[in-house]
């Protein structure tokens, strides 16, 4: 079974220096129906203008992964870790008992558009950790690329839960294929262009909840790239 959560039925922040699209509920955006999905919490869509960014704030027992998709991102954090995040590059940042970090648009002149999303952790007051890859568009090109896991296989990056993320180009002919567990959840979110799940037409920004379903298959891209969290198979309870 597909849900096709729209993009245009996302919330939106528009700060003048941050416009941020919110997959699910997040900061003043509440919507009892749309508060994660299993333990994928948050999809913030960020665009960052430049010069500008997030100050130093705190988080904990939070499993958070950025995904740049144009531009620069510039990251620092009390574990004494600065990096600047380009497209291709996936950071994680499992903050445990407790970290703060900024983000900031490195450039200043042009914006920054990326993905931050939150996976809840099945461990908590863990040690902080950081960590990040660079996934060249080769290894995605047509294919889903294992970018997260629990046990880093592949050369992803270490999440503290039973999750994994994959993420793929697709244009023209280009297709691929994932086989889900048994009983397993999966959620996609198209980060651009546009691309058919299972031949569904799905857009920018677009994101669909999947249950029952073994067999993800993605082609007929334009200009796609998309990201697909293979998760357990729980629902979160719906906000009073």
């Amino acid at each position: 079974m597909l849900t096709l959560r729209k993009a245009s039925d996302r919330g939106l922040a528009n700060h003048g220096w941050l416009k941020s699209f919110h997959t699910f509920s997040f900061a003043s955006y509440r919507d009892p129906r749309e508060q994660g999905f299993s333990d994928l919490l948050v999809i913030n869509d960020d665009r960052v203008a430049a010069g500008k960014g997030f100050g130093q704030h705190p988080h904990r027992d939070m499993e958070i992964f950025s995904y740049v998709l144009e531009g620069a991102l510039e990251h620092k954090d009390t574990l004494g870790t600065g990096s600047v995040i380009r497209p291709g590059d996936v950071q994680l940042m499992s903050a445990g008992s407790g970290v703060a970090h900024s983000e900031f648009n490195h450039s200043a002149s042009k914006p920054v558009h990326f993905l931050q999303i939150w996976i809840v952790p099945e461990v908590a007051g863990a040690k902080p950790r950081y960590q990040q890859e660079h996934f060249s568009a080769e290894k995605k090109r047509g294919r889903l690329q294992l970018i997260i896991s629990p046990d880093g296989k592949h050369g992803s990056l270490k999440v503290r839960q039973d999750a994994r993320v994959f993420a793929g180009l697709f244009d023209g002919k280009e297709s691929a294929t994932l086989e889900l567990a048994a009983n397993r959840y999966a959620y996609v979110h198209v980060a651009r262009g546009s691309v058919e799940l299972n031949g569904q037409a799905l857009r920018e920004g677009d994101g669909v909840r999947v249950r029952e379903e073994q067999l993800l298959t993605l082609s007929n891209g334009v200009d796609a790239e998309v990201l697909v969290f293979d998760l357990r198979p729980q629902e979160l309870p719906e906000m009073p």
